[in-house]
């Protein structure tokens, strides 16, 4: 993003690493965190602190604000998490109009949202026992109760689970108001915990698996028609299947079926609709590598073909226009993005990094830690190179000198025009010397007086490296493809917080 900061003492600041960085301002510091977060452990601060930190910024910025990044990042971003974070914390703030209850109603997107809001609720307010969910704020009731119609039966079933905060309870504690007479038969239905059980693929497969068998073999082959079959019918999500495609091939099921799964996979349509953040195709990839089937290679090009699809209407800078792509491999980077994820901050650099490639005609690409390497690589792949770049990343150390990215196009005489840094934005020179990417920048400019800067933060600590003055550096948060459209907006003379602007309530 572009921030238009004074370039004053008073916006300096030191980063994690004790190199002196610059302060964003709070939109943009929140957006930041916010688009960034996992409210997991990061490298160097804990899931509290960054909690915190983002309750700290939510009381500095503006209550509209708040409420449209709330929307942003739940229907642009595709995070859950942090969205609902953003509503209880302006719930808390705000109050007098129906801000928060318009903002609640356009968040829930999904029935167990109703719930994981309540959940967070009572965490955020220290409340437990049969009060936990006690003084509810107004707006917060309201919002929710509009949201419980916005779902029916099955997509209420799904997600009726024994929880903390159940779907009873949430009914009771927000009393909707039922449109009709089905809707009112519906609510009744929670009430008294008699909701269908939902056709979903886990109760297909719990039942084949609770079921007695002769033997092993018995049972493998009646887990592969059950897939066979799930495969046919077409209820097989396409999260579902991007995250049992593993299960699927082990099950052995038939070449057919193979080729539907495939051809699914890779259905421009399919993929649009999904959604599906980039870094889930990644995860994929990786969990079919060590396959030994005859399938696996047919499993892997289909992955390869959806997250090129995933990015098809990302624009690149056309032919003439030269481009750099390095990408942080440091220590801090190597830490997973949520607790449960094998995913690093450092694989979503790289996931983006060769997504841009992809994008692009005239493009340098390579990594940084001690080093800057330039490393080459195939323009039509982008899964493939992540996991080259991954095998090589100890051939540059693990420091974050990015300096040297820009040093190396100053000795080269290479004049790019777009300059792009995937990184947690901790940048330092681990030499003593105290090199800094902004004095790089400052005599890069000399030769190459047009060329941009952007650096991707993964992390969203708080600071930049760059004092963002400068009409030529720019800051991006976020992990989605959609950062590339923030990149757009950029190019076409737009700002980063635009978007969010833009979100109508």
């Amino acid at each position: 993003m572009k921030f238009n900061i004074l370039s004053s003492k008073k916006h300096q600041t030191m980063n994690h690493e004790g190199a002196l960085a610059w302060n964003m301002g709070p939109a943009a510091e929140l957006y930041a965190a916010v688009v960034t977060a996992s409210l997991s452990d990061k490298f160097y601060e804990s899931g509290n602190k960054r909690l915190e930190r983002i309750r700290e910024l939510i009381a500095q910025n503006e209550p509209l604000f708040v409420a449209k990044l709330a929307v942003y990042t739940r229907t642009q971003m595709h995070l859950r998490s942090v969205p609902l974070v953003l509503l209880v914390e302006l719930a808390k703030l705000h109050a007098g109009d129906d801000l928060v209850s318009r903002t609640v109603s356009r968040v829930v997107q999904r029935a167990d949202e109703i719930t994981e809001l309540l959940a967070y609720y009572s965490v955020s307010n220290g409340r437990t026992g049969t009060k936990k969910l006690g003084r509810l704020s107004k707006q917060l009731q309201k919002g929710l109760a509009m949201a419980f119609n916005n779902f029916d039966e099955y997509q209420f079933a799904k997600y009726n689970r024994a929880t903390d905060v159940k779907l009873r309870d949430a009914l009771f504690l927000v009393h909707p108001k039922s449109k009709d007479e089905t809707q009112k038969a519906l609510f009744d239905k929670i009430a008294a915990d008699t909701l269908a059980t939902p056709y979903t693929w886990e109760t297909e497969l719990s039942a084949v698996g609770q079921q007695p068998f002769e033997s092993e073999e018995a049972k493998a082959a009646a887990m592969r028609a059950k897939w066979e079959k799930l495969i046919e019918s077409g209820r097989l999500g396409y999260m579902a299947l991007l995250r049992n495609l593993r299960n699927i091939i082990l099950a052995e099921v038939s070449a057919g079926h193979m080729k539907q799964v495939c051809a699914l996979l890779s259905d421009a349509r399919a993929v649009q609709q999904a959604k599906q953040l980039p870094f889930r195709y990644l995860a994929a990839y990786r969990e079919l590598l060590p396959l030994k089937s005859g399938y696996t290679a047919r499993v892997l090009d289909a992955l390869e073909k959806a997250v090129q699809v995933s990015v098809r209407n990302m624009k690149g800078f056309g032919e003439e226009v030269r481009v750099v792509v390095a990408c942080d491999v440091s220590g801090s980077m190597q830490r997973p993005i949520s607790e449960r994820s094998k995913i690093l901050n450092y694989d979503i650099g790289l996931m983006l990094g060769m997504l841009l490639q992809h994008r692009c005609q005239h493009v340098i690409t390579g990594m940084f830690g001690d080093r800057w390497n330039v490393i080459n690589l195939p323009h039509k792949q982008v899964l493939a190179n992540v996991q080259e770049f991954y095998r090589r990343e100890g051939e540059v150390g693990y420091a974050t000198n990015s300096y040297l990215v820009i040093r190396d196009l100053i000795n080269r005489r290479v004049q790019a025009d777009k300059v792009m840094l995937f990184t947690d934005c901790q940048l330092w020179d681990n030499t003593g010397y105290n090199h800094s990417l902004t004095q790089e920048w400052k005599k890069y400019k000399a030769i190459a007086p047009n060329a941009r800067l952007y650096l991707f933060d993964l992390a969203g600590y708080g600071s930049s490296p760059l004092n963002l003055v400068q009409e030529d550096a720019f800051l991006i948060g976020g992990w989605s493809d959609k950062v590339f459209d923030v990149l757009e907006a950029i190019e076409n003379g737009g700002a980063a917080l635009d978007a969010i602007e833009k979100v109508e309530l």
